[in-house]
């Protein structure tokens, strides 16, 4: 049975001061607090906060949690920092060499990355891709995100536009606002309407990631009303998976550094992150201490039960 995997940049389990913690505003499924403290789960869903610095000095960053998510390895300990932004080239190998998405491969099974991305980018990246370019010329050279460098080296087809045209891809603001702001013509769908389009991609698959990062965007613009609108949004989304998840699947919810849980700073924080557990992949939450600890139990719920029970704990 499928898991589906939804990753969540930058939310992290601050304090419950509505003031400082846009998720202390709402009742939210990512409402979880360092003293432990949450709103209540639906359908028996369970929540475990992960330790995102890895025993690394410093603040953890995106490039370095993403990878140790996306392979379970100690990412932050192998490069001797936490790095921010995109993989540099000692990372991209790591995460090429580990990645889940190769294992899953590698062990016959089947694995979806429901985002859509324009033809340009997958393209100035060297993938093969059907479609018209469609965006304005950029005024930087695209660079390869975590997840980009982790999905390519499973070897799985990238989705573009025109796949979330019709409704076999997502943009990565889930509704397909920000795309259209610019001049793109992608439908507008709703937070439900998207949920439901990515349960039906993950249908026949063992694997299907969906990444999100307007949250981490709103915690480095410290911007209290944005972040409130991107949670809401987020949540509903979320919701609407967990109602419809089909009995026997496995929905898992995670992040890989703390920022909009603290806007009174415009850097990420040192909290832990949220893991969330729904339907078979509820039980193994518990056991997910840090980071390194999500992609084994993605592995062993998607079936790849080798690399899962290999995996050891992180320094």
């Amino acid at each position: 049975m499928p898991v589906l995997f939804v990753f969540v940049d930058g939310v992290g389990a601050g304090v419950p001061d509505p003031e400082v913690n846009p998720l202390a505003r709402g009742d939210w499924l990512l409402s979880r607090f360092a003293d432990g403290s949450g709103v209540a789960l639906p359908r028996q869903g369970r929540a475990a906060l992960a330790d995102a610095t890895l025993g690394v000095p410093g603040r953890p960053q995106s490039a370095t949690g993403q990878a140790a998510l996306l392979t379970g390895e100690n990412a932050p300990a192998a490069l001797g920092r936490h790095l921010l932004g995109f993989p540099n080239r000692p990372l991209r190998e790591l995460i090429d060499r580990a990645s889940l998405f190769r294992a899953l491969a590698a062990a016959g099974r089947r694995a979806e990355f429901a985002n859509a991305y324009p033809v340009d980018y997958l393209r100035a990246l060297g993938i093969d891709c059907e479609g018209e370019l469609e965006l304005p010329p950029g005024r930087r050279r695209p660079r390869p995100s975590a997840t980009t460098v982790a999905f390519r080296a499973g070897g799985g087809r990238f989705r573009t536009f025109g796949d979330a045209r019709r409704g076999r891809g997502l943009t990565h603001d889930i509704t397909g606002e920000r795309a259209r702001a610019l001049g793109v013509d992608l439908p507008v769908r709703d937070p439900e309407e998207a949920a439901g389009l990515l349960l039906r991609l993950a249908e026949g698959a063992d694997l299907a990631l969906f990444e999100f990062f307007e949250t981490d965007e709103a915690g480095h613009a410290r911007s209290m009303e944005r972040a409130v609108a991107v949670l809401s949004r987020l949540d509903a989304f979320l919701r609407a998976l967990v109602a419809g998840l089909p009995e026997g699947w496995g929905l898992l919810v995670a992040s890989d550094h703390g920022n909009v849980e603290d806007l009174s700073a415009r850097n990420h924080t040192l909290n832990r992150v949220p893991v969330l557990g729904f339907g078979a992949a509820a039980a193994g939450v518990g056991a997910v201490a840090d980071l390194t600890r999500v992609a084994p139990l993605v592995l062993e719920l998607a079936g790849e039960s080798r690399r899962a029970s290999a995996s050891s704990p992180s320094p």
